[in-house]
């Protein structure tokens, strides 16, 4: 089962990728226009939260409309026990963030292969 609590139901901005090895949980989520200075990633409470705000670098009266978003978000992605938040880890390199959440041993413990018709899948 997923470490991660709902991950098909996610929706919301910034959009994300996740992936799961048997060691690690990757969250990528795409932040065109950022830097690292202004995002936060916790891991709390059962959740991976990615918060920010992106801000205008030009201050222009006479604009009259702008299709381009500015402000603050937040996106929390509901993670299932067993994350080593200790060693978890986030790099940001060119407007994508990938976090990396090590599972802890009893995460692993907590998998049971379940046979198909009295076979292994």
């Amino acid at each position: 089962m997923p470490a991660l609590a709902g991950f098909d139901r996610a929706v919301g901005w910034p959009h994300a990728e996740f992936g799961e090895t048997d060691k690690e949980i990757y969250v990528t989520a795409e932040l065109p226009g950022l830097d690292e200075k202004g995002e936060e990633v916790t891991v709390e409470d059962g959740a991976l939260t990615l918060r920010g705000e992106e801000r205008s670098e030009v201050e222009d009266k006479d604009r009259g409309y702008t299709e381009r978003g500015y402000g603050r978000f937040e996106r929390r992605i509901g993670l299932r026990q067993g994350i080593d938040r200790d060693h978890a880890a986030a790099t940001f390199r060119n407007g994508v963030l990938t976090v990396t959440l090590p599972k802890t041993e009893e995460a692993n413990e907590n998998v049971r292969r379940i046979l198909v018709n009295g076979k292994a899948a």
